[in-house]
């Protein structure tokens, strides 16, 4: 009876040992299930060339169009000269002027230090005049020589030598006067004086400098008319035909201007075949700055209705833009002829309606027919 006893409570624990690892094998059979459940639930069943794609959409606007021809040039001074010595080499002495000084004609700019020049002329003027007073001597002895000749009291040949000594000294008057001339050019040239009124550009020397001839020390400018000068292909030869209104733009000044294009030249430059036209512009009140850059633009032809859309938003080959326009929820390839562009738009024929929804960015990843998700811009500003 004993044994009995004490081997029931041993066989009880090995009775439990199935079940414990049943329950075990079972739960791992649920873990392992259950993750694969959720690794399946985490796959897209559905294709991505089904999804809608994201783009961004603005609506075309109606706009009129005129084509125009753009030109850069450059703006100069009606006048301009840069004032310097012409005959001496002297050290600068005074400028009198700076940058922006208002001159008028006449208006000392310079002075030089022409002390030697000075002696010289002083010299020269000195002999012409004791040549003059010898000359005056000889010509009133050649008149008594002359009268005594009717008398008998003198040769023939006296009279001929003493009128050949007068002309001489005339001669050697004439000499002296003509040197006389070329140093008061000389002295003259050491006063440098504003040929027109105008304003003080600039200022390359200051005193006691050496200059020689053709050193500029100062340049004076004309600004009461400012001429833009540019060039255009020969093809745009009768677009700038003299007369023709233009717009300038001044970029110095971010100002616009009206104007008529004042003369053409006749013929193209042989090297670049460019047409070189100019444009005077009145400016009174000295505004624009010269030597300073600026746009010609000229309108041609009639304006045209169009269909106004961003630029960036159509791949444009030669005359055709191509275009995604969205439908519903599916953007379709569209092909549209170009009338022309202007700054950031682009301007096409007006079957593509005003209205339409035009993408903007997206249309990279886009083919025809494909399913869009599309997010509206803000509209397109009225523009002429």
């Amino acid at each position: 009876m004993n044994e009995q006893t004490e081997q029931a409570p041993q066989a009880a624990p090995q009775r439990i040992i199935p079940f414990v690892i049943a329950a075990a094998v079972v739960s791992v059979i649920a873990v392992g299930g259950l993750m694969v459940w959720r690794a399946d639930a985490r796959n897209n069943k559905v294709a991505l060339s089904m999804t809608p794609k994201p783009v961004t959409v603005v609506l075309a606007a109606s706009a009129t169009y005129r084509p125009s021809r753009v030109y850069v040039g450059t703006l100069a001074a009606w006048v301009q000269a840069n004032i310097g010595p012409q005959f001496v080499s002297a050290y600068v002495d005074t400028v009198l002027v700076r940058p922006g000084s208002v001159v008028s004609k006449g208006e000392v700019l310079a002075t030089l230090d022409c002390r030697n020049a000075n002696a010289s002329s002083q010299a020269v003027a000195a002999q012409a005049q004791a040549i003059d007073a010898r000359q005056k001597a000889l010509a009133s002895q050649t008149a008594r020589v002359t009268g005594l000749l009717d008398g008998g009291f003198v040769s023939q040949n006296d009279v001929i030598q003493q009128t050949a000594q007068s002309q001489s000294e005339l001669a050697q008057l004439q000499a002296e006067k003509a040197k006389l001339i070329g140093t008061s050019l000389a002295v003259n040239d050491c006063i440098l004086r504003a040929p027109f009124d105008g304003e003080i550009a600039t200022r390359t020397m200051d005193p006691g400098a050496f200059v020689r001839p053709g050193t500029s020390i100062v340049s004076i400018i004309d600004r009461s008319v400012v001429r833009m000068n540019a060039d255009a292909p020969e093809i745009d030869f009768a677009v700038v035909a003299p007369d023709s209104p233009v717009k300038i733009h001044v970029y110095a000044t971010n100002q616009d201007v009206d104007a008529t294009i004042t003369r053409r030249a006749p013929s193209a430059d042989a090297a670049t075949r460019t047409v070189h036209f100019e444009i005077d512009v009145p400016d009174p009140k000295r505004q624009i700055p010269v030597g300073t850059t600026g746009e010609v633009h000229i309108d041609v032809g009639q304006p045209v209705a169009a269909t106004r859309i961003p630029l960036f938003a159509a791949s444009v080959r030669g005359s055709k833009a191509t275009l995604f326009v969205v439908e519903g929820d599916v953007a379709h390839s569209r092909t549209f002829v170009v009338l022309g562009e202007s700054g950031g738009d682009l301007f096409v024929e007006t079957t593509l309606l005003a209205g339409a929804r035009v993408v903007t960015e997206g249309r990279a990843l886009l083919e025809d027919g494909d399913a869009v998700s599309a997010k509206e811009l803000k509209p397109l500003a009225g523009k002429p």
